[in-house]
């Protein structure tokens, strides 16, 4: 492979492109293997243009929720709906169909989320506009595009063999930091003569439940925030901008509070339990996907499909212990429900 000159890259959405192919091809080259004989150095032809490319949009070196999903969709006829029989990917790993369902199901959860973050923006401003009025309707707009994301959710039964992810697609999303199959890491050669490290990718590198959380006022245990902050850092920095201006918002809860409004009350308690139903819904999926597909891989071994990745049996692909995380994330954004003497 001829060491690629990332000048040719003129526009933003080149880069992008560019990180998503260069990501997908590391990916490829550190896992061809499986997971009990991973690469253990990147090639200079690879890790130079890719580092390049990632230093240009603030990106890390491996695959990013923003690549495998934002990038990585395009319409098959732009003139009718964005919807999974009219979407193709531009890049594939193995897995065929379910690789398919599982990235552009995720698409359109991110769809699902666009009314969500408009009303976001619309709700900060109603609050410094002191505009109850504005407020109510963002909230009850937030509370809907909330429901619609649990709804998209649940195409992923209806696309994705929890065999085919397990045993075939989440070992390409692994990454070489807090996962036991690559314990110091990867060489980047002609980067950097020490191992680097990075989280694979994950959900949790999505903007939106981060920007809904901040907004909504949820506060996580130590352990949880100290991981979702982390990912922060593998989201491209507009986004992550995007959620410190959130943060940096007057507080939408204190407003509640100080307005004795019964209706704001009522429809933000709507916001966070909605919030609580996508996230007990998401911990099915997890189940069905990742528990119970462990389960089945084990008591298959020996198997026609390649062998399950072992040293990830409990963990996420972004390295966490991904239930008890995925549990406590959700049981704390239940304490956030508001009641009038608060």
């Amino acid at each position: 492979m001829p060491l690629l000159n990332c000048q040719f890259l003129k526009s933003y959405r080149e880069q992008r492109l560019a990180h998503l192919v260069l990501s997908f091809m590391t990916m490829g080259y550190v896992w061809q293997r499986g997971e009990t004989q991973p690469e253990e150095v990147l090639p200079r032809n690879l890790a130079l243009p890719f580092v390049e490319v990632s230093r240009n949009l603030g990106l890390p070196p491996i695959l990013v929720h923003s690549d495998l999903v934002l990038t990585n969709w395009t319409p098959r006829d732009p003139e009718r709906p964005l919807e999974i029989g009219n979407l193709d990917l531009i890049v594939s790993f193995p897995g065929g169909e379910s690789l398919r369902g599982f990235i552009l199901v995720t698409v359109l959860v991110e769809k699902a989320a666009v009314p969500g973050i408009k009303a976001l923006v619309e709700a900060v401003n109603a609050i410094s506009q002191r505009s109850q009025n504005a407020l109510l309707q963002a909230l009850q707009r937030l509370r809907l595009s909330i429901q619609e994301i649990t709804r998209t959710l649940g195409q992923m039964h209806d696309y994705v063999d929890p065999d085919i992810f397990y045993a075939v697609i989440r070992i390409f999303l692994s990454g070489w930091k807090d996962n036991p199959a690559m314990p110091v890491g990867l060489i980047y050669e002609g980067v950097s003569t020490e191992p680097l490290e990075y989280s694979g990718g994950s959900a949790a590198q999505s903007t939106v439940l981060h920007a809904f959380d901040e907004f909504l006022g949820i506060c996580h245990s130590k352990e949880s925030a100290d991981f979702l902050h982390r990912m922060r850092e593998y989201m491209p920095p507009s986004h992550k901008d995007f959620i410190e201006e959130i943060q940096s918002s007057p507080s939408l809860r204190d407003h509640i509070l100080s307005s004795e409004n019964s209706q704001l009350l009522t429809a933000y308690n709507q916001c966070v339990e909605a919030l609580v139903d996508l996230r007990s819904y998401h911990i099915a999926v997890v189940t069905k996907y990742l528990i119970t597909a462990a389960a089945k891989a084990k008591g298959r071994r020996p198997n026609p499909l390649p062998g399950p990745s072992q040293a990830l049996e409990e963990r996420g692909t972004g390295g966490t212990v991904v239930l008890s995380f995925l549990k406590s994330v959700r049981d704390k954004t239940l304490e956030a429900i508001l009641h009038q003497h608060d």
